[in-house]
């Protein structure tokens, strides 16, 4: 996975530049001038490319100067299940975090991956939630209400291309 971003001068007489990791921001950012030879020392970040899930995870991040490290580190370290967890849990349900120390484990988040509340309402019934239903029962049972009440406690989201439902805890 290659991630890249820019670094944006918020001085509009200096250049920004692209960079891969801590190191090429570094460097960059160290000794970078506008074009009156004077000190850049704050910068927008932008996340360029990489994947489609890194890039909703950067944007639930909050990605800016302050924590770009930790961004890094948790985008090339972290699985893509726990990517999701945290996309859902600060970026959808409003969670805060730590950025040096966040763990994607510590958000109470239930996630299904269901293409809608209709489906869900069958995974439900099939994995007994709404207790023992005999299967010539199951034909009577109106998979449209549950999903309709289902869709007050749960919402739907896509993240990278994925649709996910989802409940906040």
């Amino acid at each position: 996975m290659t991630l890249l971003f820019y670094a944006q001068p918020y001085d509009i007489s200096a250049e920004g530049f692209h960079f891969r990791n801590m190191r090429d921001y570094d460097q960059n950012a160290s000794d970078h001038a506008n074009r009156y030879g004077d000190r850049v020392e704050e910068f927008e970040i932008q996340f360029i490319d990489g994947e489609l899930i890194d890039a909703d995870f950067a944007k639930a991040w909050g990605l800016n100067q302050a924590n770009i490290c930790p961004f890094i580190e948790a985008a090339t370290d972290w699985e893509e299940w726990q990517k999701t967890h945290f996309i859902i849990a600060v970026g959808e349900c409003g969670y805060d975090f730590d950025p040096e120390a966040v763990d994607p484990d510590e958000f109470d988040v239930d996630i299904y991956e269901e293409e809608s509340m209709k489906e869900l309402a069958y995974r439900f019934v099939d994995e007994g939630l709404f207790g023992e239903v005999p299967e010539s029962f199951q034909h009577y049972i109106d998979y449209d209400a549950i999903a309709r009440d289902l869709s007050f406690d749960y919402s739907q989201t896509v993240i990278g291309g994925l649709s996910l439902i989802y409940r906040c805890g």
